[in-house]
């Protein structure tokens, strides 16, 4: 993989951003998705043609898995991959407020090489490349060594916390929510929380660009049952998503009820 990858991925997140502010959130046109999968908006749609037709120019033998593209298996037998979510938290768009984000992502071989969250309108942008570590514009960061579960500051959506979920009582913790989940990742790898989890499955367009800004700050992720986090499945979901540094992470894993997941597809060159 060419090690300008990353400096790929943010100047099209960077451009990303002005076109979507050149919508208004609330006056943009919005349009929901077939099958209750949300909202989408023609700011989407522009962005996501700009990422497509730039990056798709720059790395031509990558493949492409977008929330705004109609997915084809022709990614499956390609070794490295984009996944782009031209706005990750929609809704948040549509509301007029700040915390919506462009999640850009690179693949290879079902794990995440290069990525970037950018959020234009707080002036975030999160990035990370296999091997050199994850910034915040340009800042080294690092995730919370907090040891402890009970007290903990965590980002999930209240259902996470019912009791059918863990083994004994939910744990007593800070609970807040950010309507972006790449953001979400992106503050637990910043430290500004201990941990974030979601036990529904997820689409890797959310997750991909967090999943690598968090283990290059040094914190831990995992689907809900504690396995790796592999991209480029024939059907794009995880199971899951627990994140948190290290002694965190384990105490999450292990309080938690395992369940069962759909097989996924696994690219012949990586190991489960």
């Amino acid at each position: 993989m060419p090690e300008n990858d990353l400096a790929l991925l943010i100047p099209a997140a960077r451009r990303a951003g002005e076109i979507a502010m050149e919508f208004s959130g609330p006056t943009a046109k919005t349009w929901d998705k077939p099958d209750g999968a949300g909202p989408v908006t023609e700011a989407d749609l522009a962005v996501n043609t700009m990422l497509e037709d730039t990056l798709r120019r720059a790395r031509p033998t990558y493949g492409w898995l977008s929330e705004e593209t109609e997915d084809t298996t022709d990614r499956l037998a390609l070794d490295t991959t984009f996944i782009i979510d031209p706005i990750d938290g929609t809704r948040s768009f549509i509301n007029g407020s700040d915390t919506w984000a462009h999640s850009l992502a690179i693949a290879r071989n079902g794990r995440v090489t290069a990525a970037v969250i950018y959020l234009p309108l707080l002036d975030k942008l999160y990035t990370a490349r296999a091997g050199h570590g994850a910034h915040l514009n340009e800042t080294p960061i690092r995730p919370s060594q907090r040891q402890t579960l009970t007290g903990a500051a965590l980002l999930a959506a209240k259902p996470n916390l019912d009791a059918e979920h863990w083994h004994d009582t939910p744990p007593d913790v800070e609970r807040a929510l950010r309507p972006s989940l790449a953001y979400r990742l992106a503050l637990v790898a910043q430290g500004e929380f201990d941990a974030m989890i979601t036990l529904r499955p997820s689409w890797e367009w959310d997750i991909a660009a967090g999943d690598l800004i968090l283990r290059e700050s040094g914190a831990i992720t995992s689907d809900r049952n504690g396995n790796p986090l592999i991209f480029n499945n024939k059907h794009p979901q995880v199971n899951g998503v627990i994140a948190a540094g290290k002694p965190l992470h384990t105490r999450l894993k292990t309080a938690l009820k395992p369940n069962a997941a759909r097989p996924i597809f696994v690219p012949k060159s990586v190991s489960p």
